[in-house]
């Protein structure tokens, strides 16, 4: 039987797009405490099913597809630019497409304002209109009103007309921020990207016995499974050392690692990687609330998912994108790599960062071991001994020596050049991931 918990996110679901939501209304409608309701509802929050607004509520919108991710919606644009919703509720749900500013004559501005964009325009009533009956929402700068026969009209259409006190320059440059981050956060796989779910997961309960264990290693021919009480909450985990000569009627839970590790669904790829490379276990469960198993996530998960990462072109251009893009291996030595110091890779002194300094030493050394070690690595710690005043397009060559390199793990000394003076000097440790 569903829990209050998962009831109060079934109905949110089941209700229309645009509905407005309370934790006094849920309460009410499931017989539920306010403070279940609430918890609820943030967790629909936290799932993109509702967004809450100020100075409107809460609202249930559209989950977004992960293939529209860089999209924002109307209730999110009233959150960035801290507007104030003068008509068209029921829209705030939808995506915009693009947005225009109205900085022209009416006709040219027409031409460019479509159906799902979003219009951003001073005090210009005519181009309100136009705009909303061209299918675009409104966004009026300046923290200027409207006329109510607009506000009406905006109901009827449902289309959002927004109002802000800040200009048109700053809130198309805040729009265009978070489309950036929304595309920055788009190309970072999470564990909730390419886990196995729970319908194709394996699993034993801690009332099976050691017989089940054999019955499912032949099904499936793992020999790691999680363990799930009777609210599927994962108590611990089970491999094949567990169950080494002991009797066949034996109770899992007698055997079982208690307390395992386990990881939700938007922990990113990297730290999973990290934490199989470091505790050395093939396979981890991944929770939801209250440790509840949603399914499990394997290292062959991780190193394709790896893989199909580098491949991709990116998309938002991130400090470690310019420092990898600038980066070239010397023709001269293999070990040698070569890159000039751009302004976008400096601090607000004119001086080469710190944060890029320590980026130039991971991708430097992480090439290397690629090449003479086929793996890939994971840094474990990272210490600068010293970095010197580096000035914008200064050409710079790093050199990584590999000081110990086994089968699992790595020691690098790193020193960076200008010319033949030596500017800084750090040493990484590291993990390896083979392909």
């Amino acid at each position: 039987m569903a829990t209050k918990h998962e009831q109060i996110i079934q109905h949110i679901i089941a209700l229309p797009v645009g509905n407005k939501i309370s934790v006094r209304g849920i309460a009410k409608n499931l017989n539920v405490s306010d403070g279940t309701a609430y918890r609820a509802i943030k967790e629909a929050e936290n799932q993109g099913i509702v967004s809450t607004i100020e100075r409107v509520g809460t609202i249930r919108i559209e989950r977004k597809k992960k293939e529209n991710f860089e999209r924002l919606t109307f209730a999110e644009v009233v959150n960035i630019i801290d507007g104030q919703v003068l008509g068209g509720r029921e829209g705030l749900h939808k995506s915009l497409n693009k947005f225009v500013i109205g900085a022209m004559e009416l006709d040219a501005m027409m031409r460019y304002t479509e159906a799902d964009s979003l219009l951003i325009v001073g005090n210009r009533v005519k181009a309100h209109e136009l705009a909303l009956k061209e299918g675009a929402a409104v966004l009026i700068t300046g923290g200027f009103d409207t006329e109510d026969h607009i506000k009406r009209l905006a109901d009827e259409r449902e289309l959002p007309i927004i109002s802000t006190s800040y200009d048109s320059f700053t809130v198309a440059t805040m729009i265009n921020r978070a489309i950036y981050d929304q595309l920055i956060k788009k190309e970072i796989v999470s564990v909730g990207d390419i886990f196995t779910p729970f319908e194709e997961v394996f699993y034993l309960d801690a009332k099976d016995t050691i017989k089940h264990w054999y019955e499912l290693n032949e099904q499936s021919t793992h020999a790691r499974f999680p363990v799930v009480d009777d609210k599927k909450q994962v108590i611990g985990m089970v491999t094949s050392k567990d169950i080494i000569s002991k009797g066949s009627d034996v109770l899992i839970e007698k055997v079982m690692s208690k307390k395992p590790l386990v990881v939700q669904e938007k922990t990113s790829l990297a730290s999973v990687a990290h934490m199989m490379v470091w505790e050395g276990i093939e396979m981890v469960p991944v929770v939801g609330n209250a440790d509840k198993l949603l399914g499990i996530i394997s290292r062959q998960d991780v190193l394709k998912a790896l893989q199909q990462v580098q491949r991709q072109p990116q998309v938002g251009e991130t400090i470690d994108d310019i420092v990898s893009a600038n980066l070239t291996s010397s023709e001269e030595e293999e070990s040698l790599f070569q890159t000039v110091v751009s302004p976008q890779m400096t601090n607000q002194l004119g001086t080469l960062s710190y944060g890029v300094f320590t980026s130039l030493m991971t991708e430097a050394s992480s090439r290397l071991l690629s090449y003479r070690k086929k793996g890939d690595m994971v840094v474990e710690n990272l210490t600068v001994f010293f970095i010197k005043p580096v000035q914008i397009d200064t050409h710079l060559t790093i050199k990584p020596n590999i000081l110990e390199a086994g089968r699992m793990y790595a020691k690098i000394d790193v020193e960076v050049y200008n010319e033949r003076r030596i500017v800084g000097k750090g040493l990484i440790m590291a993990q390896l991931i083979y392909r």
